[in-house]
């Protein structure tokens, strides 16, 4: 059988590597996948192994990738998938990565602090013009052309610096100006009040332009204030309740013509710093693009310089400290690839000694591989998604491309919808290769993506059982003409006109002679969805048409149980095991298909009515009783139905007992040989472990006398079998039971599909 049946053999293999050549081999096996290694040094913490420093190396510059990631990020870029598949560099190309990563992440350093700064200064030059320029509406108010000053009172609403209210003011008014956060506005305030007395004029006023918080980053409109006042001891409380209100102060010269001048400086040093500004971008930007160019990838060499130095930690060196010993399973079909790997390696190294392979035997049980393509890679993923196959069992994923999308499409049963899903998936199929839809960030769209043939086939078998319920989009069609006589139906009712206009819906009626005139040639007649009885016919359809689909299923399951029991050549297990579950499986469910078949056989539509409930009668078949209104299917059914429940029960205790019972037997065989053969033979001395060249050096005495996969020579612990067959047994017949009920959800969720729709 092939490995898309049955999991690939697998052999236990040692891999002999020169210490010079022993990353270039395990580089290149690294890029044909065909090895699993084991641990050689499981006692060992991962602090002292060897090559604990190249992987610590290696660790560091992933931290310097992740820092020039999140510096693309920032900048909006986002970095795209590596082109191609790069090796794993060598030692001098590794140590030129790390130079050159570093090199961009202190120069990325350098220049986002030198723009932050610039950043910074350009914003405080900005809000200390913005402070001056309405400053100014406050502190100066020129005087109408053609008027004469004339003295007014003191107010809040008149300028400050006005001349006419200066005259009045013996006492120098100084001035705190700066800009605060529009949140803290009415505390600010409300403080000054409360701590100054009065002595102050406090006027607020937002700025014409929203700015950056350089502690949030986003960007609000600051308020703007200016504070006159009087008296050295009232402008410190100021100038603290300032700073702790976080606001930040500028300089306020006391004339105009000072304003005026620091206005016009102001000016020049925002062009000067934006000029600056601009060039500090154009140069972030070329380095953003070269770390946007390498970063991808330098991430996949180093993720695989990563692994082979984790996989050189897994590995032993021998006595001499010159050549490194790993175990690998490997599929025995691979071995002579993996030789022609190594032999690359040591190529590609410049070693003038070939590391080598060698088979050594294991009773292990080895791990499952079973290979896939794009196809069959999304049904084996729901299989394994249960659980993972034992080595060398049947692999029940090729039987999943056809059972998963069919009982999927009991459910989602209709032409358009169906076809909807089967064009999408079309779509991803025909246009798989294109990078936008591979290189994708969005998680369901690749789980999507990757399910795009087992979507193909779920809409493909959606649209075939759309036809057999004739549903398109919950709407019926008439592709053949009606198997039903309407008129012989109208002929023997009395329907009235103006009952037909008031009922657009009827009811179906099959116990009338003449108005079924034969099949309808596929699927459900649609004259059923102009009927009030629509719901009851589908009803029982679809409920009895997942039992049986269920039933079989499950039978198809325990079949295959046959053909791992006759690989692994335990013929006892066809008679203590698979009869066992059959017969449960058969007697009970087994007999309720047949049940729903001979009724449907037996009674047609003209003595429907006295047709016996199925359900009745299997649950009187468990209570060994009868029910004399509810008229048997045929005669004898009672002793029939007693029978096959005793069948079902008796087969429990042998599918519990048989096994456990048969190996402990045949242990005692085993044992009863191994004591007599050392009388006739003589006893030998045990070998040391390690001491035959080409043994695994996890192996004990007991593996290598073994010779292999045998389970002959293993000791069998009779608690361990027999729990573990009283576990199988118990799921398995409560599995049936449940299960059964299980599939009763395709009739459900049918019925909802059709309605809600």
């Amino acid at each position: 059988m092939g490995s898309l049946f049955r999991s690939e053999e697998v052999c236990l293999a040692q891999l002999f590597l020169q210490s010079a050549s022993a990353y270039s081999c395990i580089s290149e096996l690294g890029e044909r996948g065909l090895l699993e290694f084991r641990d050689l040094n499981p006692k060992v913490s991962p602090f002292q192994r060897r090559f604990v420093g190249e992987v610590r190396r290696c660790e560091e510059m992933e931290k310097t990738f992740t820092f020039l990631q999140q510096e693309l990020r920032a900048a909006g870029r986002v970095p795209g998938p590596c082109p191609e598949s790069p090796r794993a560099p060598a030692a001098r190309e590794a140590l030129r990565v790390q130079e050159q990563s570093e090199q961009l992440a202190q120069e990325l350093r350098e220049v986002s602090r030198n723009r932050a700064s610039l950043r910074g200064r350009l914003r405080d030059l900005q809000q200390h013009l913005h402070v001056l320029r309405e400053g100014q509406r406050f502190t100066s108010l020129p005087a109408p052309l053609g008027s004469s000053p004339r003295p007014r009172a003191l107010s809040e609403r008149e300028p400050i610096l006005d001349p006419s209210v200066q005259q009045h003011l013996e006492r120098k008014i100084s001035f705190v100006a700066g800009v605060i956060h529009p949140w803290r506005v009415t505390a600010f305030e409300r403080l000054l009040w409360r701590a100054c007395r009065g002595y102050l004029v406090a006027s607020f006023v937002e700025m014409p332009e929203p700015m950056e918080d350089p502690a949030t980053g986003e960007s609000i409109t600051w308020v703007i204030f200016l504070i006159s006042y009087w008296g050295e001891q009232i402008g410190q409380k100021i100038r603290k309740i300032s700073n702790c209100f976080h606001c930040q102060v500028y300089t306020y010269p006391e004339s105009e013509a000072s304003r005026t001048e620091a206005i016009t400086r102001l000016h020049g040093q925002i062009q000067e710093l934006s000029v600056t500004l601009e060039e500090s971008e154009k140069y972030l930007a070329e380095v953003l693009d070269k770390v946007a160019q390498v970063l991808p990838t330098w991430r996949v060499q180093v993720q695989k310089m990563k692994a082979i130095y984790l996989v050189l930690n897994q590995c032993s060196f021998d006595v001499t400290k010159k050549c490194l010993i790993a175990e690998v399973w490997c599929p025995v079909r691979d071995l002579t690839q993996v030789q022609d790997a190594l032999r690359q390696g040591s190529y590609q190294s410049g070693s003038s000694v070939e590391c080598f392979v060698q088979r050594i035997p294991t009773s292990e049980s080895p791990p499952t591989l079973i290979r896939t393509n794009k196809f069959t890679a999304g049904f084996q993923s729901i299989v394994d998604a249960y659980g993972v196959a034992s080595y060398q069992e049947v692999n029940p994923a090729p039987y999943a491309i056809i059972t998963f999308p069919f009982i999927f499409a009991i459910m989602f049963g209709d032409v358009g919808h169906g076809l909807l899903m089967f064009l999408f998936a079309l779509w991803m199929v025909l246009y798989e290769d294109s990078p936008r839809l591979r290189q994708g960030t969005n998680e369901i769209w690749l789980t999507f993506f990757e399910g795009r043939y087992l979507i193909l086939l779920m809409g493909a078998f959606s649209i075939y059982t759309g036809f057999i319920y004739n549903e398109c989009f919950s709407k019926a069609t008439a592709i053949f003409p009606s198997a039903w006589s309407v008129a012989t139906m109208a002929n023997h009712s009395s329907w009235s006109s103006a009952y037909l206009a008031t009922h657009p819906l009827l009811t179906l009626d099959p116990n009338v002679t003449g108005v079924f005139r034969g099949p309808y040639p596929f699927g459900i007649d649609p004259i059923w969805s102009l009927a009030t009885n629509h719901l009851n016919f589908l009803n029982s359809f679809k409920m009895k048409m997942s039992v049986v689909l269920g039933i079989l299923h499950m039978g198809f399951g325990v079949v295959l149980g046959v053909f791992n029991h006759v690989h692994f050549q335990q013929r006892h297990r066809l008679v203590l095991e698979f009869l066992p579950e059959m017969i449960f499986l058969l007697a009970l469910f087994g007999y309720l298909v047949f049940l729903i078949f001979y009724k449907w056989i037996k009674f047609s539509a003209a003595d429907s009515m006295v047709a016996p409930s199925i359900l009745i009668h299997f649950i009187d078949m468990f209570l060994f009783t009868s029910n004399a209104e509810n008229l048997p299917l045929y005669p004898g059914q009672v002793p029939v139905q007693m029978v096959l429940v005793v069948l079902a029960l008796a087969s429990v205790p042998v599918l519990l007992l048989g096994t456990p019972l048969y190996q402990w037997c045949r242990q005692g065989l085993i044992l009863s040989a191994v004591q007599v053969q050392p009388l006739a033979t003589g006893e030998q001395e045990p070998l040391l472990e390690g001491q035959e060249a080409g043994n695994s050096l996890n192996a004990t005495t007991e593996d290598v006398e073994s010779g292999g996969h045998s389970p002959d020579a293993k000791h069998l612990d009779f608690a361990e079998i027999f729990m573990h067959q009283a576990i199988h047994t118990i799921e398995y017949c409560l599995g049936c039971v449940s299960n059964t009920a299980s599939y009763l959800r395709l009739w459900a969720l049918s019925l909802a599909h059709a309605r809600e729709s």
